[in-house]
């Protein structure tokens, strides 16, 4: 049913301009109507639960940033039967973001470009927002970042996760964005230790686990800076990756040369092999959440494998609906049943050994 409600809409929402119909969907899981048409059921099978952080995660796929940037949505989100969900990015400032067309749906390709550049309601309203859902169920992680003309960074990344300390159930510094001029700059290896450093400093025993977001067009030399500042300072985990720069070869959609970045199918396997990356030179000792292209229960699983403890999805709900949340859980469950795994914990880095 969730499956055949979503192909009666969808051609209304593709006739739509991409952000209208962001909107729209937007909407609809304010308003309820999305948990009623692609309602969660019950339970998760028992094979998907597991422990990252110290949190215990009823399944490991969450809902990555970019959907909910102003946590407006975080249990109606939930309800889909996301594991977590992840709001933001959110900037101390409200700011408009980019001007002018900045959201490109690639349909042939399954992927989306965009160039927001961290449109923001600010801190206020999102920690508000946080603050009155505060004692319900449900992992919501608060993705935090710079205002654009914002000179000194760390400042903005120490008020904003100050801001959501005490109301978040993790936090994710979020430096990968191509979108803000200059934000990528911050993880080169003097600058993430420094911002780190400084992010760290604020911090105490209390405060939530601290995540890391990094890009999925870093050289194999960033990428050990980028593992080894995160060691060194004592990260909770990463997330691999954000969008990317670059425009595979197999890209057919008349959009493909839009400004910005690059997010969907066609990304599945540069930040997979990222991943897979990150979790050698980390030797495994920082949790990861893999992200980037996951449209399948054999992607999310492709992931795990490759390293990840958690999963995140994003673009492929735009093309696949809210009912690609249940379908993902019910093949990955499957597929580490096969593989005789007894949980996803099992599982990571399995690919690697």
């Amino acid at each position: 049913m969730a499956d055949f409600l979503f192909r009666l809409v969808r051609p209304a929402l593709f006739g739509l301009d991409p952000e209208r119909a962001h909107r729209v969907s937007m909407w609809a899981l304010r308003s309820g109507l999305a948990a009623l048409a692609h309602p969660s059921r019950g339970a998760d099978d028992p094979v998907l639960a597991t422990r990252v952080f110290n949190i215990a995660f009823p399944n490991p796929v969450g809902l990555a940033a970019g959907l909910d940037k102003d946590a407006e949505v975080c249990d109606a989100a939930l309800g889909l039967g996301f594991g977590f969900v992840e709001a933001g990015t959110v900037t101390p400032r409200p700011q408009p973001g980019n001007s002018g067309p900045r959201l490109f749906r690639l349909t042939a390709d399954e992927a989306v470009i965009n160039r927001f550049g961290f449109n923001s309601g600010g801190l206020a309203a999102f920690t508000a927002r946080l603050e009155r859902r505060r004692g319900r169920p449900g992992i919501v992680g608060a993705n935090v970042g710079k205002n654009r003309d914002t000179a000194d960074a760390a400042a903005d990344y120490v008020a904003g996760i100050a801001a959501v300390d005490a109301l978040a159930d993790y936090v994710v510094v979020n430096v990968s964005s191509p979108n803000t001029p200059g934000l990528r700059a911050l993880q080169g290896r003097a600058q993430i230790e420094a911002l780190l450093a400084r992010v760290q400093a604020g911090r105490t025993a209390a405060s939530p686990p601290l995540l890391l977001k990094v890009s999925p067009d870093l050289d194999d030399a960033e990428m050990a800076d980028i593992a080894q500042a995160a060691l060194d300072a004592g990260v909770d985990g990463l997330i691999v990756a954000n969008t990317t720069v670059s425009r595979p070869s197999s890209l057919t959609s008349a959009l493909r040369g839009a400004d910005g970045g690059l997010s969907g199918r066609p990304l599945f396997a540069l930040s997979t092999a990222r991943l897979a990356a990150m979790y050698a030179l980390t030797g495994g000792r920082i949790p990861i959440i893999g992200c980037g292209g996951v449209a399948s229960g054999a992607d999310a699983y492709a992931k795990v494998r490759a390293g990840a403890s958690l999963v995140q999805l994003y673009s492929a709900l735009v093309f696949r609906g809210p009912g690609l949340v249940q379908c993902v859980k019910r093949e990955l469950a499957a597929l580490l049943r096969r593989d005789g795994f007894a949980s996803v914990a099992d599982a990571v880095g399995s690919g690697q050994r």
